[in-house]
């Protein structure tokens, strides 16, 4: 292409504000926004409990009914009420939130408030840094039905990589915020809040915080926040780090390589590995997906009324939320009649997860945020259409609910420096997989570092 001085001056002014996404100023307080200014003030926070809040637990505990399970029907049904037992008698007699507040407040965290909404946050900075070295922001943004706790264990991996016998070469302050609706961050009193205007929120929060440059990371909602975050403020996150990536507009090319990219992988840029994660197609991807997909019809068009019944009980609420971490781990764990929970996780991680949604009141917000951005339409929004140009590092985990391959992301995202086929692990991957995940965040940033990639992007 010839490039003459006025075709040079259309790209700069006009391609270049057109693939950016503007920042969301909109008011989720209640009410009319107020004339005044608002307060930025950052406060901290600490997760408490008191007797009155456990005695409720424990009463709902106690009269919970239970349905009992089609037999050999183990978690293909959903969860199975003969294991749910086990963690509700666990929950209601062995289980100690008293204990478990203290390892959540273990991290600073703070609340401030930004476009009515008061926001939750970790910022969780070295413990010591080495002489000559810098910590790099990062912020971690987590998903549903996770909340910031899924972050607790991969979190001293990356701010004290030495102490756990990791290199320091690269040290980070992390900064962990809850979605508004979820967890400790107030729920948006308006309707609309999606996607883009979260990213706008957690965009402030940086700044806010004194951090012009910084790196992002996210899975499940925090990929699409994070990707939107990277849109809209492409000279100010240096690297964006996903553990799922979705492409929400297919093209041709992509459509045809469902057909034929099993017998011509080559042809579409496929490896051994994607054609054995995405083929036969029609069982591990379409009947997948259908098969995962029921919560997020529900959750997209009417979330209050079965989020009615979810605040209500909390052996629901936790049925709901199990059932997830069960089958999005690995789907083989359907077969098994106790969901292979404990096979990764502990009762005490998995219930102090099914606590913050308790002891917030916040299922319903949170499931809102699927109606926000589907029920909009999936793929029609500015954010679907433009690119991601800043440089991005993909951690493909194999149990991932569904697998997108590097020839598909970088339709998407047009600037991938790292993109590697993790050995185990799924949906919940730091929750998971803190070490796997720590060290591909690792591997990303030190690329970018040295490579100095986000320099060539600004140019």
């Amino acid at each position: 292409m010839l490039f003459t001085p006025g075709s040079t001056a259309y790209l700069y002014f006009f391609r270049k504000k057109e693939e950016t996404l503007p920042i969301e100023d909109r008011w989720w307080g209640s009410g009319q926004k107020p004339d005044s200014e608002e307060d930025a003030t950052i406060h901290p926070f600490k997760v408490e409990t008191t007797d009155e809040e456990l005695n409720d637990l424990f009463r709902r505990l106690d009269q919970a009914r239970f349905t009992e399970p089609l037999e050999d029907s183990c978690f293909c049904y959903g969860i199975n009420s003969v294991y749910l037992r086990k963690v509700v008698s666990y929950w209601r007699n062995q289980f100690n939130w008293k204990k478990q507040v203290e390892v959540l407040n273990k991290f600073p965290q703070f609340k401030t408030k930004i476009d009515g909404a008061c926001v939750h946050f970790l910022h969780v900075k070295p413990p010591h840094l080495p002489e000559g070295h810098s910590a790099k922001p990062l912020l971690m943004v987590h998903g549903w039905p996770g909340s910031f706790y899924e972050f607790y264990k991969v979190i001293p991996l990356l701010t004290d990589p030495a102490g756990h016998g990791l290199s320091d070469e690269h040290i980070f302050e992390v900064i962990c915020p809850s979605i508004p609706g979820y967890g400790f961050s107030e729920a948006p009193h308006k309707k609309g809040f999606d996607s883009v205007c979260a990213a706008s929120i957690f965009y402030k929060l940086m700044l806010r915080l004194g951090f012009h440059e910084f790196y992002a990371q996210g899975g499940d909602w925090g990929w699409l926040i994070g990707t939107n975050l990277a849109q809209i403020a492409p000279n100010h996150v240096k690297g964006l780090h996903l553990n799922l990536v979705s492409v929400l507009n297919m093209r041709f090319t992509q459509l045809l390589s469902i057909l034929l990219g099993r017998y011509f992988p080559g042809l579409f840029g496929f490896q051994k590995e994607d054609v054995k994660r995405m083929f036969p197609f029609l069982k591990k991807g379409l009947y997948k997906m259908l098969m995962e997909s029921g919560y997020a019809h529900i959750q997209a068009t009417k979330p209050d009324t079965v989020g009615c019944g979810l605040n209500d009980s909390p052996v629901g609420l936790a049925a709901y939320i199990l059932e997830k971490f069960s089958t999005w781990t690995d789907p083989e764990y359907r077969k098994l009649e106790d969901g292979g929970l404990e096979r990764k996780y502990t009762l005490d991680d998995l219930l102090t997860n099914v606590m913050i949604y308790w002891v917030s009141g916040c299922m319903i917000s949170a499931m809102r945020f699927y109606k926000e951005n589907i029920g909009k339409g999936i793929g029609t929004q500015k954010h679907a259409k433009l690119p991601v140009r800043v440089p991005t590092g993909v951690a493909s985990f194999p149990n991932e609910v569904m697998h997108t391959p590097r020839s598909w992301a970088q339709k998407k995202y047009t600037n991938i420096i790292t993109f590697n086929f993790m050995p185990q692990g799924g949906h919940f991957a730091a929750f998971e997989e803190p070490e796997l995940m720590a060290a591909d965040i690792q591997q990303f940033v030190g690329k970018v570092e040295r490579e100095e990639c986000w320099r060539e992007m600004r140019k």
